[in-house]
């Protein structure tokens, strides 16, 4: 029986209705002057008294972010309020909000573990060659250290990575690649390129976090597509295509991420026959490329850069400090991208992109990359072990890669667990983060690389206990 006081329940109801349209002018669902909903509509669409959003109204026009117009409604007051990714619908819970985890793991101390974050550990990166290519760089010419990029970035640079490409089938000349500050910067250049808010956006479910966040602040409408451990499901696929006529779709075809799994061949070319059907542009990231033992199939080779835009960088291999990624496109697209570039950041990033040069080109990076590889496979061992003796199994138990996507026991809510774990400085990464369909609430992604302190797994078998 609900004993709150009818005066409480009904602030609370009042504050409830004031809640939504901040919400709704935050997220520039209602622009300045734009026309609420009608009392009775509001009313109707909560489900609470016209009374109560009259009220509610009246003291959103008190505090001046409404403003009441007599025989006609009322309607959002000037200025525009600042824009809050946070604010947009839907409203999740903090804890498995994308921006949350990826604060939470920005702002850790060393004391603090993060088996949700999703890069490797200082220890882990190439610190030595890094030191010598910082070394030659110091006694460059005075425009390597100074002066701004070409607007396709160093032509040196984007020589080797199209060779890297084409020993994955890819075949994409050094003009059709364009060098940007990040892999996150090339993605919000192709959605400034080819999306109109609005626009729909395929999207795996799971998909990497970032995609979500990225995708709310062009305003575009994401649409989940289950993920399997050959790639999205193809009928799902298609009926989001026939239901959303969605203009991009955006996927890890390498090593998926949060599942860790790989697209099978037979999957890329049904993708690719519905993609070309349906005049829908794939965006394909690769950043996990060299975290491969065996080549995945790549959509940018079966595709010949038609309707592919293939993307990478090496913030997961090389460093995070020095920021670099690329674009491989059709050269048409590449000239529009540069000119976006230059609107938005001007000449990029000249010495990151010298520092990365010279580290790729250095003899120890192929002998760091075994290194890496032969680590992160003993560390996946580890870690399926580990959470299989507290009750915690592997979707699938990924071939390459940092990442494993986890079931929790039966009924146990991961972003519970998120909340009691980051109290005792354990940063995880609930499933629902990476859904947009917010089906994956047994979930928890968890990076091999950073779960081998015996601490988290004593901080999860609590945690379980008491859930």
């Amino acid at each position: 029986m609900d004993e709150q006081p009818e005066e409480s329940r009904t602030g609370t109801r009042i504050e409830a209705v004031m809640a939504v349209i901040r919400s709704r002018i935050a997220a520039r669902s209602l622009l300045t002057g734009a026309r609420l909903p009608s009392v009775r509509l509001q009313a109707r669409a909560m489900k609470v008294s016209v009374s109560t959003v009259v009220e509610a109204y009246e003291r959103l026009v008190a505090e001046g972010i409404i403003r009441s117009q007599p025989g006609s409604g009322f309607y959002v007051s000037g200025p525009l309020a600042p824009f809050s990714l946070a604010e947009i619908e839907p409203k999740l819970d903090r804890e498995v909000d994308p921006l949350w985890i990826s604060r939470q793991s920005l702002e850790a101390d060393d004391g603090v573990l993060k088996p949700g974050c999703g890069w490797l550990p200082a220890s882990w990166m190439h610190e030595a060659g890094m030191r010598r290519a910082l070394r030659a760089l110091a006694r460059a010419g005075n425009g390597e250290l100074a002066d701004y990029a070409t607007p396709l970035g160093l032509p040196a640079l984007r020589g080797v990575l199209a060779r890297r490409m084409a020993a994955s089938g890819i075949e994409a000349a050094p003009q059709q690649i364009m060098l940007t500050e990040s892999g996150t910067q090339a993605i919000d250049l192709i959605c400034r390129f080819l999306l109109e808010p609005g626009d729909a956006v395929i999207v795996d479910d799971p998909c990497y976090f970032n995609f979500h966040a990225l995708l709310k602040a062009h305003r575009a409408k994401a649409v989940g597509v289950p993920y399997t451990p050959n790639g999205p499901d193809i009928e799902a696929f298609t009926e989001a295509v026939q239901a959303h006529a969605p203009r991009l779709y955006i996927t890890n075809s390498a090593i998926h991420n949060p599942t860790g799994a790989v697209l099978s061949p037979v999957t890329a070319h049904r993708l690719l026959k519905l993609a070309e059907r349906s005049n829908l542009v794939i965006v394909e990231d690769d950043i996990f490329a060299d975290f491969e033992l065996t080549p995945a199939p790549r959509l940018a080779a079966f595709d010949g850069l038609a309707r592919v835009v293939h993307i990478g960088s090496f913030s997961k291999t090389l460093s995070a400090s020095v920021r670099c990624g690329y674009i491989a496109a059709r050269p048409e697209w590449i000239e529009s991208l540069a000119d976006l570039k230059i609107a938005t950041s001007f000449g990029g990033g000249r010495l990151a992109a010298g520092i990365l040069l010279a580290a790729l080109t250095d003899g120890g990076y192929r002998k760091h990359l075994e290194t890496v590889r032969a680590r992160l496979a003993g560390a996946m061992e580890t870690t399926v072990a580990r959470l299989g003796a507290i009750g915690i199994t592997p979707w699938i138990v990924p071939k390459a890669g940092m990442f494993l996507w986890c079931r929790l026991p039966d009924g146990i809510d991961a972003a519970a667990i998120a909340r009691t774990c980051l109290k005792e400085g354990v940063v995880l990464a609930p499933g629902n983060a990476f859904s947009q369909s917010g089906t994956a609430s047994g979930f928890l992604r968890f990076n091999v690389a950073q779960s081998t302190d015996a601490r988290l797994f004593d901080v999860l078998a609590r945690a379980l206990a008491v859930s």
